[in-house]
């Protein structure tokens, strides 16, 4: 069976990357992080098609803004890899995990889903204390496809703020994106009433295309 959307998806990686990583259930996206040779001063996990669009447009945000902020981008595809491994044959073991996840660094992590399943899988984790999931919150109605994310907090602009907030060296010398980005909420809300679609900006994102 296969599941699809109705609307174009951005391809993130190659065919043979794909089936490397689909055959892993999850995995860093290097192509996205930049915290090659040390540790992140924050991980980006996503889960789902949505998720995963706004984790990486709110990465490309703070890499934008932050250069110097260390990112991980951690993709799942496989809920599953997030309990032990004597829990579930597909489960990591704690060393993978926190090799993955690290044992003390913020995990923002946006899922299609409701947020406590995430807390579910992962409440024994070594950082599950720092783990701190977007996800659905029933709320929705008619409106454009951002606006729905917008309204359960899981657009790239709440990622980013969600970023600052947890990151401790972040808290006062990045006021001035946070700004922005409710800057950026702000005007949406005016555009989408006014013209009834989203942005070009939020339409067109492709990876790589925020310039500050």
């Amino acid at each position: 069976m296969i599941v699809a959307g109705k609307q174009p998806e951005l391809q993130w990686m190659d065919m043979d990357a794909t089936v490397k990583h689909m055959s892993q259930g999850i995995g860093i996206w290097t192509f996205a992080s930049n915290d090659q040779g040390g540790e992140p001063d924050v991980v980006m996990a996503c889960a789902g098609d949505v998720p995963t669009l706004e984790t990486l447009a709110a990465v490309d945000l703070l890499r934008a803004y932050l250069p110097d902020l260390k990112i991980r981008v951690v993709n799942v595809v496989d809920l599953m890899t997030l309990q032990p491994k004597e829990e579930h044959p597909n489960g990591l073991s704690g060393d993978d995990f926190d090799e993955l996840f690290t044992t003390d660094k913020p995990i923002i992590f946006a899922y299609h889903g409701y947020p406590w399943l995430i807390h579910r899988l992962a409440y024994r984790r070594t950082n599950h204390d720092h783990l701190h999931v977007r996800g659905y919150k029933e709320e929705g109605t008619t409106t454009t496809p951002f606006d729905m994310v917008v309204r359960n907090d899981l657009d790239r602009f709440h990622l980013v703020g969600d970023v600052i907030d947890r990151v401790p060296k972040l808290r006062s010398e990045a006021a001035h994106v946070k700004q922005a980005m409710r800057d950026k909420l702000v005007e949406h809300r005016h555009y989408i009433v006014e013209h009834g679609i989203d942005m070009p900006e939020i339409s067109d994102w492709s990876w790589g295309s925020i310039r500050c």
